[in-house]
């Protein structure tokens, strides 16, 4: 979302289903209340709006960020009007950051199980979803991005590469809980593997492997340097 929100001709969209989510699944999520507050919950109405060309705010391009579970509940026929990316991290390096805030997650808050079912649903819409993993990205972000806009039918922009530290206007109210190391970031750090992991965690990395090794199959690659 940082780096699209560096495009003048995008304008981003944090996150617009949180407030569904938190609603038709009763989670339990850190500022539940006061996302729900902030914004609309009715998850249908939500889309039909954004699907209006004036939510664009005058530019051609309209990206939101969308977390796959928030989908739940919904009806998807939106998913034909527009161009789908799906963004993984090996379940091995995502699970102990999600599970700082969200400590009994189960599967289903990973959105692995979900995107994986997204793809074959796509696939049968007659599109070809990009996926982004993270490694990739982060072993080459302009080439990895360079391949994600040709996908897209849009110009490369070097402004998607950087961007300045610190919470952007388009944040939802709930990047206090969740982007610390976004607000602290100013582009695309250099991919570091992370040592070891928790051995309680092991039975839920095992549910996502599955899921995970379908996804990355299909991932866009960094270049060979």
């Amino acid at each position: 979302m940082y780096s699209f929100a560096q495009r003048r001709d995008t304008r981003v969209v944090d996150e617009p289903l949180y407030g569904h989510y938190l609603r038709v699944s009763a989670a339990e999520h850190p500022g539940r209340d006061a996302v729900m507050e902030s914004m609309n919950c009715d998850g249908d109405a939500v889309m039909a709006r954004l699907l209006q060309s004036e939510a664009h705010d005058g530019r051609p391009v309209l990206f939101m960020k969308q977390m796959a579970h928030h989908l739940r509940d919904l009806d998807l026929a939106f998913l034909a009007a527009m161009d789908n990316v799906l963004l993984i991290r090996d379940p091995r390096e995502m699970l102990p950051s999600l599970t700082v805030q969200l400590p009994c997650a189960r599967l289903e808050d990973t959105g692995l199980a979900l995107q994986s079912w997204l793809l074959a649903r796509l696939h049968e819409l007659g599109q070809e979803p990009s996926v982004l993993d993270s490694r990739e990205l982060l072993l080459d972000p302009e080439g990895v991005l360079r391949q994600l806009c040709s996908r897209l039918s849009m110009e490369f922009d070097e402004r998607m590469l950087r961007w300045e530290p610190g919470p952007r206007p388009e944040d939802g109210i709930w990047a206090d809980h969740w982007y610390q190391s976004v607000h602290r970031s100013t582009g695309f750090a250099p991919y570091r593997r992370k040592e070891g992991f928790p051995a309680r965690l092991e039975p839920l990395l095992a549910e996502c492997r599955p899921h995970y090794e379908n996804l990355y199959a299909h991932a866009l690659r960094a270049r060979e340097n």
